[in-house]
């Protein structure tokens, strides 16, 4: 994945989008949002999330760890930052990190154009994960499970995009 290219991509969204205090930029209201979408995996299971009801899209479903690509900051960062963020998962436990094929998705739902970067996340033990308030519950599940849950309209697809990976 190529950083100039995603860089290109969140100075033209954002070029007319207000900011945060701390100059991240506000999606809130945009019809396009660059996202990434971020599977951990360990021992063949992933990590499902459920989303609460303290977030702007898909609340009371179950998804990955993400995040709006809201700065212009190296995008390992960025992952890694959302990992502690929203588990408590650092570097450390991370044995490898690798990004899948991005692709635009529009979902009708909430009125928005997605693009997603996936991203594969294998860790090296398993993490005592600490949620903050964007989610409310935590499971470890095998893939062929996924379609078990109440997930984000094409959610299967980010996933699609790494498990060969």
């Amino acid at each position: 994945m190529k950083e100039e290219y995603i860089f290109e991509i969140i100075k033209k969204l954002g070029a007319d989008l207000p900011k945060f205090s701390d100059g991240r930029i506000d999606y809130t209201n945009s019809i396009s949002a660059p996202v990434l979408i971020i599977f951990v995996r360990y021992q063949g299971e992933i990590l499902l999330l459920k989303r609460s009801k303290k977030v702007s899209t898909y609340q009371g479903k179950w998804s990955t760890v993400a995040g709006y690509l809201d700065e212009l900051k190296p995008i390992r960062e960025k992952v890694l930052e959302e990992l502690k963020e929203e588990t408590s998962i650092t570097e450390e436990n991370i044995a490898d990190l690798k990004f899948g094929q991005s692709y635009k998705i529009k979902d009708e739902t909430v009125h928005r154009l997605w693009l997603r970067f996936p991203v594969l996340v294998e860790l090296k033990e398993k993490p005592r994960i600490k949620l903050d308030s964007e989610h409310t519950d935590f499971k470890w599940i095998k893939p062929e499970e996924m379609n078990k849950f109440e997930t984000p309209p094409f959610f299967h697809i980010s996933w699609e995009m790494l498990k060969e990976l």
